[in-house]
């Protein structure tokens, strides 16, 4: 498994369409084949800023399943409007974790 993190830069202003919207865009990519979850949570420092986490079974299913498919370019319609700039999207690998 693994995490795609995203850091997502909202204009100023636009948060609470950004969150409809992104309301809209979970169903997309949580119908993927490979999806597992997402969170997404919002800066109490940068309240403009957001952080994007969704877990794959591979990369493959994002970068090629997901990426690839006619359900991004839905995602890409909700959601790419609202950044400046246009986020980083990273993938990681779990080293370790611990639980309360």
């Amino acid at each position: 498994m693994i995490t795609e993190h995203a850091l997502l830069p909202v204009i100023s202003g636009l948060e609470e369409d950004f969150e409809a919207a992104f309301d809209r865009a979970r169903l997309v990519i949580a119908s993927m084949p490979g999806f597992v979850s997402l969170s997404l949570s919002r800066s109490i420092e940068t309240p403009s800023t957001y952080l994007l986490l969704v877990q794959w079974d591979s990369l493959d299913d994002h970068v090629v399943g997901f990426r690839g498919s006619p359900q991004y370019l839905q995602w890409r319609e909700l959601l790419h409007r609202f950044y400046e700039p246009f986020p980083l999207v990273e993938h990681y690998e779990l080293v370790n974790s611990a639980l309360r």
